[in-house]
């Protein structure tokens, strides 16, 4: 008898787990913090222009450490990572905070996170894919919620909610175009190398537009508070859950990886009412519920 192999240790999933929540809370914490800079009279193009100038040395790095030893990029990838930086980190972001200014981090948080909707549709619309009735009715669910929410949104804050409400579904649909169009990038490049070429183009448009926009020296003629916290934002809230996430997926598979970051909008729900007053009512309970169960059941029946 020819004895048995024997069998590999089966790796836990309790780190990719937790690499998972926390890149999922830290990624959600950007809205608080941008909520607390928009406190001290900052705008959103200087606002992001901080972020990305922060953010800027530690994408490069990046790159340059994931492109190590691979061959150089062509033609045909430098236009694709432009494109791509352009779409999935630069509109994304700015349409992203220049929303925040109009509505609360809690109902940013819940549009935002129907881009697996938004990607389905695209790619109804784009690449003629199959949408399945189930589906449809994930989406409703979805949708549903949001709409509750935005109820509430237009009671507290007017008709300034319908625009804050646009510009950051703008910026979901900019991201979902985004990963739509990076599938064939990801794996020319890999994903960290393609996740920090396309975020330095991102940074270099971002400061780009800043000094087209506003003068030189209004860069850092902001609150200290503004400089502390564009800084925490590029750190804690961009680039840590960057690697985070990325580790996660690659403990845990891309399904599991983004069914356990449904913690995020409820983490910025929490963080919203804890640090900046925001109201939690039935209705954001209602809503929320509505909108993670929508998307967990699109992830289910994908």
């Amino acid at each position: 008898m020819t004895p048995l192999a024997p069998s590999r240790p089966v790796a836990p999933l309790w780190p990719g787990l937790v690499l998972a929540m926390l890149g999922a809370v830290a990624f959600s914490g950007k809205a608080i913090i941008v909520k607390l800079a928009y406190r001290h009279g900052v705008d959103a193009v200087t606002l992001i222009m901080l972020r990305m100038l922060f953010a800027l040395p530690l994408f490069v790095a990046l790159a340059l450490w994931a492109g190590r030893g691979k061959a150089a990029l062509t033609r045909r990838d430098w236009i694709a990572v432009m494109g791509l930086g352009f779409s999935g980190y630069y509109l994304a972001s700015f349409l992203d905070f220049a929303g925040l200014a109009y509505i609360s981090a809690s109902f940013e948080r819940l549009i935002l996170y129907l881009n697996p909707t938004i990607v389905l549709l695209l790619g109804w619309l784009l690449f003629k894919r199959r949408v399945t009735a189930r589906q449809l009715v994930a989406l409703a669910i979805s949708y549903a919620g949001v709409l509750l929410v935005f109820g509430q949104e237009l009671h507290l804050q007017g008709a300034d909610a319908l625009l804050g409400a646009a510009l950051v579904f703008g910026s979901a649909i900019s991201y979902a175009v985004y990963l739509l169009y990076s599938g064939e990038e990801v794996k020319r490049l890999g994903a960290l190398r393609l996740t920090g070429l396309a975020t330095t183009v991102a940074c270099l448009l971002c400061i780009a537009q800043f000094l087209v926009l506003r003068p030189l020296s209004s860069a850092f003629a902001v609150a200290p508070q503004v400089l502390w916290l564009s800084l925490l934002n590029a750190t804690l809230c961009t680039f840590a859950p960057v690697l985070m996430v990325m580790m996660a997926i690659e403990r845990l598979g891309a399904t599991l990886a983004a069914q356990t970051g449904m913690i995020g909008p409820m983490s910025t729900i929490l963080m919203g009412a804890v640090i900046l007053g925001e109201p939690f009512t039935p209705w954001v309970a209602a809503g929320t519920l509505l909108v993670l169960s929508g998307v967990w059941l699109l992830t289910k029946w994908r």
